[in-house]
């Protein structure tokens, strides 16, 4: 055989094989950069599913917050009626127009009046119904006041 024979053998060798060196480098590049993707992918999912989930939490939050701030609302608002249900009464006795409401309590009709009417022989109450009573108003006063009790 000659030699310009083997010389084009030889050529024609190494250009395949780097023709294979560079396809087989390449496809490790071209599967690398399809694993990175598929990472980001996955990594992308999981970063979504992790603020949606933060998203709901909070908004659980503001929406218990907003709840809070309602029944502090109406609360507020109930004792301001309740402020201006005792002003006016004030009014009104200032006027003399509740004078029937003292005239009953000065006769013992109402559970205030009863307290006041009452004797103390020994350090015990004589009038234990009355102190039941008042006992009773006080607990309605305070549910009324407070209704989560």
């Amino acid at each position: 055989m000659s030699t310009g024979l083997i010389i084009v053998i030889v050529v024609v060798v190494v250009v395949v094989v780097a023709a294979l060196l560079f396809a087989a480098t390449r496809g490790r590049r071209v599967a690398a950069e399809r694993r990175r993707q598929r990472q980001l992918e996955q990594r992308r999912a999981q970063a979504v599913s992790e603020h949606r989930e933060a998203a709901e939490t909070r908004t659980g939050r503001a929406e218990e917050a907003e709840h809070r701030a309602r029944l502090a609302s109406a609360r507020a608002e109930r004792e301001r009626a309740e402020a201006r249900l005792h002003e006016e009464s004030a009014r009104a006795h200032e006027a003399g127009l509740a004078d029937d409401e003292l005239m009953r309590d000065d006769s013992g009709e109402t559970g205030r009046g009863r307290v006041e009417d009452r004797e103390i022989e020994g350090g015990r109450v004589e009038d234990r119904e009355a102190v039941a009573d008042d006992r009773e108003e006080v607990a309605a006063d305070s549910r009324r006041r407070d209704p989560d009790r």
